[in-house]
């Protein structure tokens, strides 16, 4: 059964997510957090509590999306298209949610379809809503059946220099940390498997480089307090290879920043980012 486009609006039953502090410290290395974030990276260092990075509600904000109602594709068709976040607290070093997710497009774009869907996520211990996640997925070879293309928008970039910018560099061994906080598809290990998909090596999870993003706008734009982290959201442009270096750069108006990641040839890897903080 292809996509099915009756499914937009469809929720799903409520689903639990809970994660401990050691959870959290292993994102943070996952994501490239070292000995200069110890608030991130460790919880037992002198007048230093224990801090999430902001980006880990791309771990705990998922589930309750009723995928079982959208139909059918071919999962390695499928790319991760946009990611988005919306925090509305803290997330602590520890606790649980409960998760509801929403079908909220399915669109025709002739030769592929475009899966989008959010997840709402409370809080157990208070029951006030902790943040949303937003995702899209690119599904290659699923359009066609004649629906709606969806709205199209891209954000012009500031001619000007950026306001900052960031440059980290990724471990060679970075996908074997990340994999451990959730996503142990092969294609981020597994060289033959890699190679199936027509890559030299196996590739970094776009998540991962995202973290890595999110890890440069919190530091530039909110001191590193999460407290003033408050959304992000942008699109994935091109795989990354562990071991390449990553640009973060941002453009500041207000509270409001746009920002692109490129790796250390000029590629942006990710793009039309737009970032809310206090």
């Amino acid at each position: 059964m292809p996509l099915n486009p009756d499914a937009v609006g469809a929720v799903g039953e409520p689903v639990k997510r809970t994660w401990t502090s050691k959870d959290t410290l292993l994102y943070a290395v996952g994501v490239g957090a070292g000995t200069d974030e110890l608030s991130f990276t460790t919880e037992n260092t002198k007048d230093t509590p224990q801090k999430v990075l902001p980006t880990f509600a791309v771990i705990i904000g998922t589930g309750g999306a009723p995928m079982d109602k959208v139909g059918s594709f071919n999962p390695m068709m499928m790319v991760h298209g946009e990611q988005g976040i919306e925090l509305f607290d803290e997330i602590p070093p520890s606790g649980e949610v409960e998760n509801v997710g929403k079908i909220t497009g399915i669109w025709d774009k002739g030769s592929a379809a475009v899966l989008e869907y959010e997840t709402t996520s409370t809080d157990a211990a208070s029951g006030k809503t902790l943040m949303k996640t937003r995702a899209s997925l690119f599904c290659r070879g699923e359009g066609g059946w004649g629906g709606e293309r969806g709205p199209s928008q891209k954000i012009e970039f500031p001619a000007r220099a950026a306001d900052h910018e960031i440059t980290y560099k990724t471990r060679e061994d970075q996908a074997l940390t990340y994999r451990l906080s959730g996503d142990r598809n092969p294609l981020h290990s597994d060289p033959s498997f890699a190679a199936m998909g027509g890559f030299e090596k196996p590739i970094l999870h776009g998540l991962c480089t995202w973290g890595f993003t999110g890890r440069a706008l919190l530091s530039a734009l909110c001191g590193g307090d999460p407290g003033k982290f408050k959304s992000m959201s942008s699109r994935f442009s091109k795989v990354v290879i562990p071991g390449d270096e990553l640009t973060i750069s941002m453009w500041v108006d207000g509270n409001r920043a746009l920002f692109r990641t490129a790796n250390q040839h000029g590629d942006v890897v990710i793009d039309q980012g737009t970032f809310e903080f206090n």
